[in-house]
């Protein structure tokens, strides 16, 4: 009997399918990818890769086409809020976001009333502004729609916002962030049994990868009458291994910590007396 494979969906281009092929490959999956190929298979574990259009990917979840995807978080509120979501991947950051000229003074989203918008995100505009309490005409772009206010098509738009470069070219301004997304792994509702446990051994694979990358390993040393107030300051896995230096009254300790907390645990440990920092980055962490 052939096994089963797990069919995975990702973006056909761009910076989302190499950030998916990254953190695939990051996880230990080898991906035989030929250039211009649709369809590609793993060396080492049980999945093919499916390079599908991100607009198509919530139906082909929806119809069993494919068993899970990487994609935008923001193309699931917008076409597949039926779809199960997975992890966050940390990847992909962006806001979907209202944008006026900068010419116009925008006090807040009372100005939009009754006005036109133009955007390729209709679902995720009307909801928004059905929050809100404002009535305003949709005018729906597949593509570029920074152009629309500048030809007269629209008094606003609603796009994905990352550095804000491309508004400012078109001489917009951000007025309203509506949503905030990322990468996400979204899972087929008619995912099979068999397919769901290799799509366990992904998700443990991708989990030891996401915790790696948002931590340190941090090896210091410290005057031992100062151990207990670092030890303090510093969150283990499940507690600081302190070891004994050669010289009298000396230990070095190891921990595991947070990148966000990275900057503000270092400064208090200095103030504690510690010394030799050294960060070194995670390849992978499994808990």
């Amino acid at each position: 009997m052939k096994k089963e494979k797990l069919r995975i969906a990702i973006q056909k281009s761009g910076r989302l399918n190499e950030d998916s092929l990254k953190i695939l490959k990051d996880a230990g999956i080898s991906i035989d990818n030929g250039k211009e190929q649709l369809k590609a298979s793993a060396r080492n574990f049980p999945v093919d890769v499916l390079y599908l259009r991100n607009g198509d990917i919530p139906q082909y979840l929806r119809d069993g086409v494919v068993d899970v995807a990487i994609l935008g978080e923001n193309v699931l509120v917008e076409k597949g809020k039926d779809i199960i979501r997975g992890e966050k991947l940390g990847f992909s950051k962006c806001r979907v976001s209202l944008a006026v000229p900068k010419s116009v003074k925008y006090n807040g989203i009372e100005d939009l009333e009754g006005k036109k918008i133009a955007t390729s995100y209709p679902n995720t505009v009307k909801e928004y502004l059905a929050e809100k309490g404002i009535s305003a005409d949709l005018h729906i772009i597949n593509g570029s729609v920074e152009i629309a206010p500048n030809i007269g098509l629209a008094d606003a738009i609603c796009d994905i916002v990352s550095s804000g470069s491309t508004l400012f070219k078109n001489n917009l301004k951000e007025a309203e962030v509506m949503l905030k997304s990322e990468a996400i792994l979204a899972i087929s509702p008619q995912i099979s049994e068999e397919r769901q446990q290799i799509l366990d051994q992904l998700q443990f694979r991708l989990k030891s990868v996401l915790n790696a990358r948002t931590s340190k390993y941090i090896l210091l040393n410290a005057p031992n009458d100062k151990l207990d107030d670092i030890i303090r300051l510093l969150p283990g896995m499940r507690s600081p291994t302190v070891l004994p230096l050669a010289e009298e009254g000396w230990s070095s300790i190891h921990t595991v910590i947070n990148e966000e907390r990275f900057w503000e645990v270092i400064d208090e440990l200095k103030q504690h007396g510690a010394e030799g920092l050294l960060v070194v980055p995670i390849e992978k962490m499994v808990l």
